[in-house]
C-alpha cells in the first residue's frame, strides 16, 4: 500500500464557511499516527466539535517532522510507535517547533515512559484506549497551556516528586550553587544535552559532566529529574548567582524556553 503523504485533509483542514484561515478561536491539530483507521477515527470525532480543526496528518516520523514545519498548528497528536525512541522524538519535535504542543498517544499506560515523556516536555499523555470525550477535553486543556495526564500518570509524577521531596534533610543540604553550577543547572531544566550546555557555557562536555556530579552530591539528588524537581521546589535557581553565558553562534536548535524537560536517561550522566 502506498505511503500517505503529509496532507491537509479536505473538509477538515480547510476553514469552514464564515471562518478565517488561521482563526485563533479554533484548536488546529496535526494527527500523526501509523494507522490510517485511527487517523480517520480522530478526524470524525473532531469534525463534531466546533472548536477543533484537523489541519494535517502524517504516518511516519519523517512526515511528522515535515508536517510540524509545513502546517500552522497548535497541537500535534503523536503516536509513540512512530519512533523507536519516542522520548527523543518528542525532544526533536519540540526543538524544531517550540510553539507546538505535543500530546503523545502510548499503546498502554506505562510508568517509565510516562515519566520520561513528561521530563522531555510532552504537554499531554494519553493511552490508545482513551475515551473520545477525554481526548477532546485533553486537547482543550493543552491548548490553554495546561498539562494533561490521566489519574495513573498523575500518581506516578507525584510519587516521583514525593520520593525526591521526602529525602532526609541531611542528604539535601541547603547550599547555594556557584555561578557556573547555576548556569549549568538552568540549562538542564530547559532540556539541553551536555553538548549543548558545553556550547552555551563555553567549556567541554567532560567539564559539564564533572559539574553535574558535583551538583548531585551537593544537593543530595540522584538524577536529572530529581535535580529539576529539587530546584523547582526549593527555588534554587532564584537564589543562586548567575554566570555570564559564553557567546555562541545561533543554531536554531534551542529548546523551548521554560520547558522543564529532561533530555537524557536520568540514570546516567552522559
Amino acid at each position: 500500500m502506498a505511503s500517505t503523504p503529509v496532507t491537509v485533509e479536505t473538509n477538515f483542514g480547510q476553514p469552514r464557511e464564515g471562518e478565517a484561515d488561521g482563526d485563533s478561536r479554533f484548536i488546529r491539530v496535526i494527527v500523526a499516527d501509523t494507522q490510517a483507521i485511527f487517523r480517520a477515527g480522530l478526524r470524525k470525532i473532531f469534525a463534531l466539535e466546533d472548536d477543533i480543526r484537523v489541519v494535517g496528518q502524517s504516518e511516519t516520523m519523517a512526515q511528522t517532522l515535515s508536517a510540524a514545519k509545513k502546517f500552522s498548528a497548535d497541537i500535534l497528536i503523536f503516536e509513540a510507535a512512530l519512533s523507536s525512541n519516542p522520548t527523543e522524538a518528542v525532544s526533536e519535535l519540540m526543538r524544531q517547533s517550540p510553539s507546538l504542543r505535543v500530546v503523545v498517544v502510548t499503546p498502554q499506560p506505562d510508568e517509565e515512559l510516562t515519566l520520561e515523556l513528561f521530563r522531555r516536555g510532552a504537554h499531554g499523555i494519553v493511552s490508545r484506549e482513551v475515551d473520545p470525550e477525554l481526548l477532546v477535553d485533553c486537547l482543550r486543556k493543552v491548548a490553554e497551556g495546561e498539562p494533561w495526564l490521566d489519574s495513573k500518570g498523575i500518581r506516578w509524577v507525584l510519587e516521583a516528586y514525593r520520593t525526591q521531596a521526602t529525602r532526609p534533610s541531611s542528604s539535601r543540604p541547603k547550599v547555594q550553587l556557584t555561578p557556573k553550577e547555576s548556569l549549568i543547572v538552568s540549562c538542564v531544566t530547559q532540556g539541553m544535552k551536555n553538548k549543548e550546555i558545553a556550547q552555551r557555557v563555553g567549556t567541554t562536555e567532560q567539564v559539564v559532566k564533572n559539574y553535574l556530579r558535583k551538583v548531585y552530591d551537593k544537593l543530595g539528588v540522584a538524577d536529572r529529574l530529581e535535580l529539576a524537581l529539587f530546584c523547582l521546589h526549593n527555588r534554587v535557581l532564584e537564589s543562586s548567582p548567575k554566570a555570564p553565558v559564553a557567546p555562541q553562534p545561533s543554531s536554531g536548535n534551542g529548546s523551548a524556553p521554560g520547558v522543564p524537560s529532561i533530555t537524557q536517561d536520568p540514570k546516567t550522566v552522559s
